[in-house]
C-alpha cells in the first residue's frame, strides 16, 4: 500500500523485455528483494538491487492496462516505497493497482498555481467526486472539478517541481487509479439480498445511508 507522496523523481536506465532497471538514489537505500514499489503509480516487485539503481518486472497485464510500456531510457517516474506501520498518511490510501488510463488534456494559470485537465474513461468517472482523491501517475491529488468524461486537479508549484507528471505536455498519457473507497461503497451499495437462510436484507443501501445522515 502506498499514500501517493512521492518520494523521488527516479530515472528509467534500461528497458528488456518483462523489466525495467530504474535509477532512484533515495529509495534504493534499503530497498530489498521482493519490496512493492510503487512506479508511476504501478505497483512493481524489485527483483534486483545494485546501488542506486533497482530492476522490477512487469508483466504483460501490467503492460496492457498501463502506461508502463511506453516508457523509454532517460524517461523520470515517480517513485514511492510501500508504507510502513509508522508513515504518515499524507495523501490517501493508494494501492498501485491502476484502474485505466488518460490523457493530459489541458494545462492553465491559476494564481500562483497551474490546473491540470485529464481525459478520463468514462466508466471510471462515477468514481471521481470534487474534493474527492485521485491518483496520477502515483501522485495523491484532489479532483477540482469534472465533467462527463473529464477532472481537473490543481498543481502547486511544490507538486510541480516535485513529481514527473506534465513532462510530455499535452497529450501525455497517464495512469489513473480511483479511490478504493468509492469502489468498494458501490460494490455495497450493489450486495443487496437476502441470504440462504432467508434472513434480513443484506448489504448498504440509499435508505441505511439517509438514516445515517450520510445522504
Amino acid at each position: 500500500m502506498f499514500t501517493g507522496i512521492v518520494e523521488e523523481v527516479g530515472t528509467i536506465r534500461a528497458t528488456r523485455p518483462g523489466t525495467l532497471v530504474i535509477e532512484g538514489s533515495v529509495v534504493s537505500t534499503d530497498l530489498k528483494l521482493g519490496d512493492s514499489i510503487s512506479v508511476d503509480g504501478v505497483c512493481l516487485t524489485v527483483v534486483e538491487v545494485n546501488g542506486p539503481r533497482f530492476t522490477v518486472n512487469v508483466q504483460p497485464e501490467t503492460l496492457r492496462r498501463t502506461t508502463l510500456g511506453d516508457l523509454g531510457v532517460a524517461r523520470r517516474v515517480n517513485l514511492e516505497r510501500a508504507v510502513t506501520p509508522t508513515t504518515r498518511l499524507g495523501g490517501h490510501i493508494v494501492q498501485g493497482h491502476v484502474d485505466g488510463t488518460g490523457q493530459l488534456v489541458e494545462t492553465r494559470p491559476d494564481g500562483d498555481g497551474l490546473i491540470a485537465r485529464f481525459r478520463a474513461p468514462t466508466r471510471l468517472m462515477r468514481y471521481i467526486v470534487e474534493k474527492g482523491f485521485i491518483a496520477v501517475n502515483g501522485i495523491s491529488l484532489t479532483v477540482v472539478s469534472v465533467g462527463e468524461d473529464w477532472f481537473t486537479v490543481a498543481l502547486v508549484h511544490y507538486t510541480r517541481d516535485h513529481v514527473a507528471l506534465l513532462d510530455g505536455g499535452v497529450g501525455t498519457s497517464v495512469n489513473l487509479e480511483v479511490d478504493v473507497l468509492a469502489k468498494y461503497v458501490e460494490r455495497l451499495l450493489q450486495a443487496r439480498g437476502r441470504p440462504d437462510d432467508g434472513g434480513p436484507e443484506t448489504g448498504v443501501t440509499l435508505d441505511h445511508l439517509r438514516a445515517a445522515g450520510f445522504v
